[in-house]
Protein backbone atom coordinates (compact mmCIF):
# COMPACT_ATOMS: atom_id res chain seq x y z
CA UNK A 1 0.00 0.00 0.00
CA UNK A 2 1.50 3.50 -1.13
CA UNK A 3 2.30 5.66 2.21
CA UNK A 4 -0.11 8.80 1.04
CA UNK A 5 2.20 11.29 3.12
CA UNK A 6 5.13 10.19 0.05
CA UNK A 7 3.86 12.19 -2.66
CA UNK A 8 5.82 13.89 -4.97
CA UNK A 9 4.02 16.90 -4.20
CA UNK A 10 4.31 16.62 -0.85
CA UNK A 11 7.14 18.13 1.47
CA UNK A 12 8.86 15.19 3.55
CA UNK A 13 7.81 16.54 6.95
CA UNK A 14 6.87 13.45 8.70
CA UNK A 15 3.15 12.45 9.27
CA UNK A 16 0.17 14.66 9.19
CA UNK A 17 -0.79 16.05 12.30
CA UNK A 18 -4.35 16.99 13.14
CA UNK A 19 -6.22 19.80 15.10
CA UNK A 20 -10.10 18.70 16.24
CA UNK A 21 -11.31 22.30 17.51
CA UNK A 22 -14.65 21.63 19.53
CA UNK A 23 -16.05 25.09 19.23
CA UNK A 24 -19.45 26.79 20.67
CA UNK A 25 -20.57 27.16 17.10
CA UNK A 26 -18.64 24.56 14.60
CA UNK A 27 -16.56 21.51 15.15
CA UNK A 28 -13.79 21.68 12.80
CA UNK A 29 -11.39 18.66 11.57
CA UNK A 30 -7.76 20.66 10.44
CA UNK A 31 -5.19 18.58 9.26
CA UNK A 32 -2.01 19.57 8.20
CA UNK A 33 0.92 17.89 6.10
CA UNK A 34 3.35 18.59 9.01
CA UNK A 35 4.58 20.61 12.17
CA UNK A 36 6.54 23.00 10.37
CA UNK A 37 7.02 26.69 10.74
CA UNK A 38 4.69 27.50 7.31
CA UNK A 39 1.63 25.25 8.38
CA UNK A 40 0.34 23.68 5.26
CA UNK A 41 -3.16 22.56 5.57
CA UNK A 42 -4.10 19.27 3.61
CA UNK A 43 -7.30 19.01 4.67
CA UNK A 44 -10.46 21.41 6.52
CA UNK A 45 -13.50 20.53 7.36
CA UNK A 46 -16.25 22.50 9.53
CA UNK A 47 -19.64 20.76 11.00
CA UNK A 48 -21.87 24.08 12.88
CA UNK A 49 -22.87 21.85 15.13
CA UNK A 50 -24.59 25.34 17.40
CA UNK A 51 -23.41 23.35 20.44
CA UNK A 52 -23.52 26.80 22.40
CA UNK A 53 -26.52 27.32 20.97
CA UNK A 54 -29.00 27.28 24.66
CA UNK A 55 -25.98 27.33 26.89
CA UNK A 56 -26.70 30.63 28.54
CA UNK A 57 -30.33 30.18 29.20
CA UNK A 58 -30.71 26.50 30.04
CA UNK A 59 -27.11 25.65 31.08
CA UNK A 60 -26.88 22.86 29.02
CA UNK A 61 -25.76 21.89 25.46
CA UNK A 62 -28.32 21.16 23.56
CA UNK A 63 -29.48 17.38 23.14
CA UNK A 64 -29.66 17.50 18.99
CA UNK A 65 -26.03 19.60 18.95
CA UNK A 66 -24.49 16.97 21.00
CA UNK A 67 -25.72 14.28 18.36
CA UNK A 68 -24.17 16.17 15.69
CA UNK A 69 -20.88 16.59 16.62
CA UNK A 70 -20.93 13.31 17.78
CA UNK A 71 -21.32 12.62 14.17
CA UNK A 72 -19.05 14.91 12.83
CA UNK A 73 -16.34 13.96 15.06
CA UNK A 74 -16.84 9.96 14.06
CA UNK A 75 -16.12 11.27 10.47
CA UNK A 76 -13.17 12.76 11.53
CA UNK A 77 -11.41 9.94 13.39
CA UNK A 78 -12.14 7.71 10.33
CA UNK A 79 -10.47 10.61 8.19
CA UNK A 80 -7.55 11.34 10.13
CA UNK A 81 -6.98 6.98 9.69
CA UNK A 82 -7.14 7.59 5.86
CA UNK A 83 -5.09 10.15 5.80
CA UNK A 84 -1.85 8.54 7.74
CA UNK A 85 -2.14 10.97 10.35
CA UNK A 86 0.42 11.28 13.02
CA UNK A 87 -0.53 12.80 16.15
CA UNK A 88 -4.01 14.79 16.79
CA UNK A 89 -4.83 17.34 19.08
CA UNK A 90 -8.19 18.03 20.70
CA UNK A 91 -9.63 20.87 22.13
CA UNK A 92 -12.85 22.46 23.49
CA UNK A 93 -14.11 26.34 24.56
CA UNK A 94 -16.55 27.45 25.88
CA UNK A 95 -20.11 25.66 25.34
CA UNK A 96 -18.18 23.01 26.91
CA UNK A 97 -16.46 24.63 29.44
CA UNK A 98 -19.79 26.29 30.76
CA UNK A 99 -22.63 23.36 30.41
CA UNK A 100 -23.40 21.12 33.69
CA UNK A 101 -23.45 18.33 30.77
CA UNK A 102 -19.89 19.01 29.34
CA UNK A 103 -17.84 16.59 31.56
CA UNK A 104 -20.32 14.00 29.55
CA UNK A 105 -19.82 15.51 26.55
CA UNK A 106 -15.92 15.53 26.22
CA UNK A 107 -15.63 12.14 27.92
CA UNK A 108 -17.82 10.31 24.78
CA UNK A 109 -15.49 12.85 22.06
CA UNK A 110 -12.18 11.63 23.88
CA UNK A 111 -13.59 7.85 23.59
CA UNK A 112 -14.54 9.12 20.11
CA UNK A 113 -11.54 10.50 18.69
CA UNK A 114 -8.90 8.51 20.91
CA UNK A 115 -7.03 11.18 22.38
CA UNK A 116 -7.36 14.10 25.18
CA UNK A 117 -9.10 16.67 24.78
CA UNK A 118 -7.96 19.76 26.45
CA UNK A 119 -11.02 22.01 27.57
CA UNK A 120 -9.81 25.69 27.47
CA UNK A 121 -10.04 28.13 30.00
CA UNK A 122 -10.69 31.42 28.55
CA UNK A 123 -7.59 32.71 29.02
CA UNK A 124 -5.84 30.07 27.93
CA UNK A 125 -7.83 30.36 24.70
CA UNK A 126 -7.04 34.31 24.69
CA UNK A 127 -2.89 32.91 24.58
CA UNK A 128 -3.32 30.40 21.71
CA UNK A 129 -5.33 33.07 19.66
CA UNK A 130 -2.71 35.44 20.11
CA UNK A 131 0.09 32.64 19.27
CA UNK A 132 -1.78 32.15 15.91
CA UNK A 133 -1.22 35.60 15.62
CA UNK A 134 2.02 35.57 15.53
CA UNK A 135 2.41 32.24 13.78
CA UNK A 136 0.74 34.16 10.73
CA UNK A 137 0.79 37.75 10.99
CA UNK A 138 4.71 39.58 10.73
CA UNK A 139 5.63 41.68 13.79
CA UNK A 140 1.95 42.31 15.10
CA UNK A 141 1.25 45.15 17.40
CA UNK A 142 -2.37 45.39 18.39
CA UNK A 143 -4.64 43.64 20.24
CA UNK A 144 -6.32 40.06 19.19
CA UNK A 145 -9.93 39.33 19.83
CA UNK A 146 -11.64 36.08 18.85
CA UNK A 147 -15.08 35.88 18.31
CA UNK A 148 -16.43 32.26 18.99
CA UNK A 149 -19.79 30.95 19.55
CA UNK A 150 -19.90 31.73 23.85
CA UNK A 151 -17.10 33.77 23.99
CA UNK A 152 -14.69 36.84 23.43
CA UNK A 153 -11.28 36.55 24.29
CA UNK A 154 -8.95 39.60 23.95
CA UNK A 155 -5.60 39.86 24.65
CA UNK A 156 -2.18 42.10 23.76
CA UNK A 157 0.71 41.40 21.39
CA UNK A 158 3.21 43.31 21.22
CA UNK A 159 6.89 42.76 19.98
CA UNK A 160 6.66 38.83 19.91
CA UNK A 161 5.17 39.13 23.73
CA UNK A 162 1.50 38.05 24.75
CA UNK A 163 -0.08 39.73 27.53
CA UNK A 164 -2.65 38.63 29.95
CA UNK A 165 -6.11 37.49 28.24
CA UNK A 166 -9.52 38.12 29.08
CA UNK A 167 -12.83 36.01 28.32
CA UNK A 168 -16.26 37.58 28.36
CA UNK A 169 -19.54 36.22 27.15
CA UNK A 170 -19.97 38.14 24.09
CA UNK A 171 -19.75 35.26 21.91
CA UNK A 172 -22.38 35.15 18.59
CA UNK A 173 -24.58 32.30 19.80
CA UNK A 174 -24.23 33.20 23.42
CA UNK A 175 -25.43 36.60 22.85
CA UNK A 176 -28.32 35.52 20.44
CA UNK A 177 -29.56 33.10 23.70
CA UNK A 178 -29.16 35.69 26.11
CA UNK A 179 -30.97 38.67 24.09
CA UNK A 180 -33.70 36.37 22.94
CA UNK A 181 -32.65 36.92 19.06
CA UNK A 182 -33.10 40.49 19.76
CA UNK A 183 -30.27 42.75 18.47
CA UNK A 184 -31.16 45.78 19.95
CA UNK A 185 -31.35 43.68 23.47
CA UNK A 186 -27.90 42.65 22.62
CA UNK A 187 -26.51 45.81 22.18
CA UNK A 188 -27.74 46.52 25.60
CA UNK A 189 -25.68 43.44 27.17
CA UNK A 190 -22.40 44.73 24.91
CA UNK A 191 -22.48 48.12 26.75
CA UNK A 192 -23.03 47.00 29.77
CA UNK A 193 -20.29 44.07 29.58
CA UNK A 194 -17.51 46.02 27.20
CA UNK A 195 -16.31 48.19 30.41
CA UNK A 196 -14.76 45.12 31.79
CA UNK A 197 -12.22 44.66 28.60
CA UNK A 198 -9.58 46.60 30.10
CA UNK A 199 -7.43 45.35 27.39
CA UNK A 200 -8.91 47.71 24.82
CA UNK A 201 -7.47 50.28 27.24
CA UNK A 202 -4.05 49.64 25.23
CA UNK A 203 -5.79 49.47 22.10
CA UNK A 204 -5.61 53.47 20.75
CA UNK A 205 -3.90 54.08 17.29
CA UNK A 206 -2.92 50.30 16.90
CA UNK A 207 -4.19 47.51 15.22
CA UNK A 208 -6.92 45.21 16.25
CA UNK A 209 -6.68 41.53 14.98
CA UNK A 210 -9.96 39.76 14.42
CA UNK A 211 -10.12 36.21 14.66
CA UNK A 212 -13.44 33.41 14.26
CA UNK A 213 -15.35 32.52 11.89
CA UNK A 214 -17.91 35.44 12.06
CA UNK A 215 -15.70 38.08 11.80
CA UNK A 216 -14.18 36.78 8.94
CA UNK A 217 -17.84 36.13 7.48
CA UNK A 218 -18.51 39.90 7.86
CA UNK A 219 -14.80 40.68 6.33
CA UNK A 220 -15.87 38.06 3.03
CA UNK A 221 -19.24 40.25 2.86
CA UNK A 222 -17.14 44.20 2.89
CA UNK A 223 -14.49 42.79 0.51
CA UNK A 224 -17.27 41.55 -2.07
CA UNK A 225 -19.46 44.91 -1.50
CA UNK A 226 -16.43 47.26 -2.04
CA UNK A 227 -15.48 45.09 -5.33
CA UNK A 228 -11.75 44.20 -3.50
CA UNK A 229 -9.37 42.83 -6.17
CA UNK A 230 -8.00 40.54 -4.69
CA UNK A 231 -10.25 37.66 -2.67
CA UNK A 232 -7.79 36.39 0.12
CA UNK A 233 -8.86 36.56 3.75
CA UNK A 234 -6.10 36.57 5.81
CA UNK A 235 -4.55 39.96 6.17
CA UNK A 236 -7.65 41.66 4.80
CA UNK A 237 -7.36 45.30 6.39
CA UNK A 238 -10.50 47.28 7.20
CA UNK A 239 -9.75 51.31 8.56
CA UNK A 240 -11.28 52.38 11.67
CA UNK A 241 -13.71 54.73 10.21
CA UNK A 242 -14.69 52.24 7.69
CA UNK A 243 -15.27 49.31 9.93
CA UNK A 244 -17.53 51.41 12.06
CA UNK A 245 -19.48 52.50 9.53
CA UNK A 246 -19.80 48.99 7.98
CA UNK A 247 -20.94 47.41 11.32
CA UNK A 248 -23.46 50.04 11.71
CA UNK A 249 -24.96 49.15 8.36
CA UNK A 250 -25.17 45.02 9.29
CA UNK A 251 -26.62 45.36 12.66
CA UNK A 252 -29.02 47.53 11.23
CA UNK A 253 -30.04 46.15 8.30
CA UNK A 254 -32.52 42.70 7.99
CA UNK A 255 -29.31 40.49 6.64
CA UNK A 256 -31.45 39.31 3.82
CA UNK A 257 -31.49 42.58 2.06
CA UNK A 258 -27.88 42.93 2.61
CA UNK A 259 -25.96 43.22 -1.13
CA UNK A 260 -24.02 40.14 -1.79
CA UNK A 261 -25.05 38.54 1.24
CA UNK A 262 -25.23 35.52 -1.03
CA UNK A 263 -21.36 34.89 -0.46
CA UNK A 264 -22.30 34.08 3.59
CA UNK A 265 -23.18 31.00 4.42
CA UNK A 266 -27.01 30.17 5.46
CA UNK A 267 -25.91 29.05 8.62
CA UNK A 268 -23.60 32.16 9.26
CA UNK A 269 -26.30 34.88 8.35
CA UNK A 270 -28.16 34.48 11.83
CA UNK A 271 -24.85 35.74 13.79
CA UNK A 272 -23.72 38.71 11.47
CA UNK A 273 -25.93 41.36 13.18
CA UNK A 274 -24.25 39.88 16.94
CA UNK A 275 -20.37 39.95 15.26
CA UNK A 276 -21.34 43.55 14.09
CA UNK A 277 -22.42 44.70 17.24
CA UNK A 278 -19.42 43.33 19.43
CA UNK A 279 -17.08 44.66 16.40
CA UNK A 280 -18.25 48.17 16.48
CA UNK A 281 -18.02 48.27 20.16
CA UNK A 282 -14.54 46.82 20.00
CA UNK A 283 -13.45 49.66 17.69
CA UNK A 284 -15.30 52.02 19.87
CA UNK A 285 -13.79 51.75 22.88
CA UNK A 286 -10.59 50.72 21.85
CA UNK A 287 -9.71 53.53 19.01
CA UNK A 288 -8.09 50.76 17.14
CA UNK A 289 -6.38 52.32 13.84
CA UNK A 290 -8.00 49.67 11.31
CA UNK A 291 -9.19 45.64 11.91
CA UNK A 292 -7.19 43.15 10.29
CA UNK A 293 -8.30 39.68 9.89
CA UNK A 294 -6.30 36.70 10.39
CA UNK A 295 -7.11 33.30 9.12
CA UNK A 296 -5.15 31.73 11.70
CA UNK A 297 -5.96 31.19 15.01
CA UNK A 298 -6.60 29.22 18.08
CA UNK A 299 -5.81 25.78 15.91
CA UNK A 300 -2.74 27.40 14.54
CA UNK A 301 -1.81 28.82 17.76
CA UNK A 302 -1.86 25.75 19.72
CA UNK A 303 0.53 24.13 17.13
CA UNK A 304 2.87 26.96 16.98
CA UNK A 305 3.21 27.25 20.68
CA UNK A 306 4.33 23.42 20.72
CA UNK A 307 6.76 24.13 18.23
CA UNK A 308 10.96 24.49 19.23
CA UNK A 309 12.07 28.11 19.84
CA UNK A 310 14.52 28.32 16.82
CA UNK A 311 11.11 27.05 14.93
CA UNK A 312 9.05 29.77 16.20
CA UNK A 313 11.93 32.11 15.10
CA UNK A 314 11.49 31.33 11.51
CA UNK A 315 10.18 33.80 8.86
CA UNK A 316 6.98 31.78 7.73
CA UNK A 317 6.74 33.62 4.76
CA UNK A 318 10.20 32.57 3.76
CA UNK A 319 9.59 29.27 4.69
CA UNK A 320 6.97 28.11 2.59
CA UNK A 321 9.09 30.21 -0.62
CA UNK A 322 11.68 27.68 0.40
CA UNK A 323 9.24 24.87 0.15
CA UNK A 324 7.68 26.46 -2.77
CA UNK A 325 10.64 26.43 -4.49
CA UNK A 326 11.81 22.96 -3.74
CA UNK A 327 8.09 21.39 -4.70
CA UNK A 328 8.03 23.55 -8.25
CA UNK A 329 11.26 25.27 -9.35
CA UNK A 330 13.65 23.68 -11.80
CA UNK A 331 16.49 23.71 -9.68
CA UNK A 332 15.56 25.19 -5.65
CA UNK A 333 19.52 25.63 -5.46
CA UNK A 334 19.24 28.55 -8.59
CA UNK A 335 16.68 30.02 -6.41
CA UNK A 336 18.21 30.15 -3.56
CA UNK A 337 21.57 31.54 -5.76
CA UNK A 338 18.93 34.02 -6.94
CA UNK A 339 18.49 35.18 -3.42
CA UNK A 340 22.30 35.74 -2.70
CA UNK A 341 22.85 37.64 -6.17
CA UNK A 342 19.91 40.40 -6.05
CA UNK A 343 21.01 40.92 -3.03
CA UNK A 344 24.31 42.01 -4.13
CA UNK A 345 22.96 43.72 -6.52
CA UNK A 346 20.21 46.32 -4.35
CA UNK A 347 23.19 46.07 -1.52
CA UNK A 348 24.85 48.34 -4.50
CA UNK A 349 23.59 51.56 -4.91
CA UNK A 350 21.57 53.66 -2.49
CA UNK A 351 18.94 54.23 -5.18
CA UNK A 352 18.16 50.65 -4.41
CA UNK A 353 18.12 50.56 -0.88
CA UNK A 354 15.53 48.64 1.23
CA UNK A 355 14.26 48.73 4.81
CA UNK A 356 14.02 44.92 6.17
CA UNK A 357 10.85 44.11 5.23
CA UNK A 358 11.40 45.05 1.72
CA UNK A 359 14.30 42.59 1.77
CA UNK A 360 12.12 39.36 3.23
CA UNK A 361 9.86 40.43 0.33
CA UNK A 362 12.61 40.31 -2.47
CA UNK A 363 13.91 37.40 -1.16
CA UNK A 364 10.31 35.68 -1.20
CA UNK A 365 10.18 36.54 -4.50
CA UNK A 366 13.66 34.91 -6.05
CA UNK A 367 12.41 31.85 -4.05
CA UNK A 368 9.00 32.27 -6.30
CA UNK A 369 10.36 33.03 -9.55
CA UNK A 370 10.50 29.81 -11.22
CA UNK A 371 7.56 27.67 -10.25
CA UNK A 372 5.77 28.21 -12.72
CA UNK A 373 7.95 26.51 -15.67
CA UNK A 374 5.47 23.75 -16.52
CA UNK A 375 3.14 26.45 -17.73
CA UNK A 376 2.58 26.90 -21.12
CA UNK A 377 5.29 30.09 -21.94
CA UNK A 378 2.33 32.02 -22.76
CA UNK A 379 0.60 32.22 -19.55
CA UNK A 380 3.61 31.52 -16.73
CA UNK A 381 3.20 35.04 -16.09
CA UNK A 382 -0.29 35.11 -14.98
CA UNK A 383 -0.11 31.77 -13.46
CA UNK A 384 2.50 32.65 -11.36
CA UNK A 385 0.61 35.95 -10.77
CA UNK A 386 -2.72 34.20 -9.94
CA UNK A 387 -0.68 31.45 -7.94
CA UNK A 388 1.23 33.54 -5.98
CA UNK A 389 -1.49 36.29 -5.44
CA UNK A 390 -3.85 33.23 -3.67
CA UNK A 391 -1.41 31.21 -1.92
CA UNK A 392 -1.81 30.19 1.32
CA UNK A 393 0.90 32.23 2.55
CA UNK A 394 1.29 33.77 6.57
CA UNK A 395 2.88 36.70 7.24
CA UNK A 396 2.64 39.01 4.63
CA UNK A 397 0.07 41.88 3.69
CA UNK A 398 -1.79 42.27 0.29
CA UNK A 399 0.56 44.56 -0.90
CA UNK A 400 3.26 42.24 -0.46
CA UNK A 401 1.23 39.92 -2.03
CA UNK A 402 1.09 41.90 -4.97
CA UNK A 403 4.18 43.14 -4.80
CA UNK A 404 5.96 39.43 -4.98
CA UNK A 405 3.50 38.09 -8.15
CA UNK A 406 4.18 41.54 -9.93
CA UNK A 407 8.10 41.01 -9.82
CA UNK A 408 7.68 37.56 -10.85
CA UNK A 409 5.48 38.17 -13.62
CA UNK A 410 7.67 41.15 -14.79
CA UNK A 411 10.22 38.27 -15.15
CA UNK A 412 7.93 36.25 -17.53
CA UNK A 413 6.43 39.45 -19.63
CA UNK A 414 8.44 41.73 -19.22
CA UNK A 415 9.14 45.05 -17.90
CA UNK A 416 7.19 47.20 -20.25
CA UNK A 417 4.41 45.27 -19.89
CA UNK A 418 0.83 46.71 -19.00
CA UNK A 419 -1.62 43.93 -18.76
CA UNK A 420 -0.84 42.43 -15.71
CA UNK A 421 -4.14 41.99 -13.83
CA UNK A 422 -5.12 45.63 -13.86
CA UNK A 423 -7.12 45.53 -10.18
CA UNK A 424 -4.41 43.91 -8.48
CA UNK A 425 -2.17 46.76 -9.57
CA UNK A 426 -4.58 48.69 -6.75
CA UNK A 427 -2.83 46.98 -3.91
CA UNK A 428 0.54 48.25 -4.77
CA UNK A 429 1.87 52.01 -3.97
CA UNK A 430 3.78 53.42 -7.40
CA UNK A 431 7.16 52.98 -5.14
CA UNK A 432 6.20 49.67 -4.65
CA UNK A 433 5.65 48.85 -8.79
CA UNK A 434 8.64 50.08 -9.66
CA UNK A 435 10.17 47.83 -7.20
CA UNK A 436 8.81 45.48 -8.72
CA UNK A 437 9.74 46.24 -12.02
CA UNK A 438 13.33 46.47 -11.11
CA UNK A 439 12.94 43.27 -9.46
CA UNK A 440 11.80 41.27 -12.60
CA UNK A 441 14.16 42.83 -15.02
CA UNK A 442 16.88 41.29 -12.86
CA UNK A 443 15.48 37.96 -12.97
CA UNK A 444 15.42 38.19 -16.50
CA UNK A 445 18.69 39.17 -16.80
CA UNK A 446 19.10 36.15 -14.25
CA UNK A 447 17.20 32.97 -15.75
CA UNK A 448 18.59 34.19 -19.22
CA UNK A 449 22.06 34.02 -18.46
CA UNK A 450 22.04 30.69 -16.01
CA UNK A 451 19.01 29.02 -17.64
CA UNK A 452 18.14 28.73 -13.82
CA UNK A 453 20.94 26.40 -13.37
CA UNK A 454 22.85 26.49 -10.61
CA UNK A 455 26.49 27.59 -10.90
CA UNK A 456 26.16 30.33 -12.80
CA UNK A 457 25.17 33.25 -10.42
CA UNK A 458 27.31 32.99 -8.03
CA UNK A 459 30.28 33.88 -10.98
CA UNK A 460 28.64 36.51 -12.94
CA UNK A 461 27.70 39.50 -10.27
CA UNK A 462 25.41 42.59 -10.98
CA UNK A 463 26.25 46.50 -9.67
CA UNK A 464 25.99 49.75 -9.54
CA UNK A 465 28.99 51.40 -9.87
CA UNK A 466 28.67 54.88 -10.44
CA UNK A 467 26.95 55.81 -13.60
CA UNK A 468 27.16 52.67 -14.75
CA UNK A 469 25.13 49.12 -14.32
CA UNK A 470 27.99 46.83 -14.67
CA UNK A 471 27.32 42.88 -15.56
CA UNK A 472 30.82 41.03 -14.63
CA UNK A 473 31.23 37.53 -16.70
CA UNK A 474 34.76 35.51 -16.33
CA UNK A 475 35.91 35.13 -19.39
CA UNK A 476 35.22 31.09 -19.55
CA UNK A 477 31.21 32.24 -19.08
CA UNK A 478 31.43 35.10 -21.57
CA UNK A 479 29.77 33.03 -24.49
CA UNK A 480 26.57 32.90 -22.44
CA UNK A 481 26.36 36.95 -22.84
CA UNK A 482 24.15 37.22 -26.51
CA UNK A 483 22.26 40.36 -27.55
CA UNK A 484 19.09 38.97 -26.12
CA UNK A 485 21.60 39.10 -22.53
CA UNK A 486 22.72 42.52 -23.50
CA UNK A 487 19.22 43.47 -24.64
CA UNK A 488 17.92 42.89 -20.76
CA UNK A 489 20.72 44.39 -18.91
CA UNK A 490 19.98 47.34 -21.01
CA UNK A 491 16.07 47.53 -19.93
CA UNK A 492 16.92 46.72 -16.36
CA UNK A 493 19.98 49.60 -16.43
CA UNK A 494 17.34 52.50 -18.27
CA UNK A 495 14.87 51.59 -15.79
CA UNK A 496 17.58 52.58 -12.58
CA UNK A 497 18.93 55.29 -14.73
CA UNK A 498 22.37 54.09 -15.27
CA UNK A 499 24.41 52.80 -18.50
CA UNK A 500 24.51 48.93 -18.92
CA UNK A 501 28.07 47.64 -19.51
CA UNK A 502 29.61 43.89 -19.91
CA UNK A 503 32.83 43.77 -18.42
CA UNK A 504 34.72 39.63 -18.98
CA UNK A 505 37.12 39.05 -16.21
CA UNK A 506 39.75 37.05 -15.98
Amino acid sequence: MDNPHRAPGRLPVGAPVAVIDIGSNSVRLVVYEGMNRALAPIFNEKALCGLGREVLSTGRLAEDAVQRAFSALRRFRGLCNAMGVGAVYALATAAARDAENGPAFIAECEAICGTAIELLTGKREAELAACGILAGVHDPDGVVGDLGGGSLELVNVKGGQIGTGITLPLGGLALQDRSSRSPRKAEKIIKETMPDASVLGDLAGRTFYAVGGTWRALARLHMFQKGYPLHVMHGYVIPAREALDFTRIVHRADAETLAHIDVISDARRPLLAYGALVLENVMRQGRASEVVISALGVREGLLYSLMMPEVRAEDPLLVAAAELNVLRARSPRHGEELVEWTDAFFASSPVLEEGVDETRLRRAACLLADISWRAHPDYRGEQSLNMIAHAAFAGLDHAGRAYIALSVYFRYVGIGADDAETRILELVTTGQLDRARILGGAMRVAYLLSAAMPGTLPRTPLAVRGEQLVLSVPRDLAPLVNERVQARLRQLAKLIGREPLTEVVD
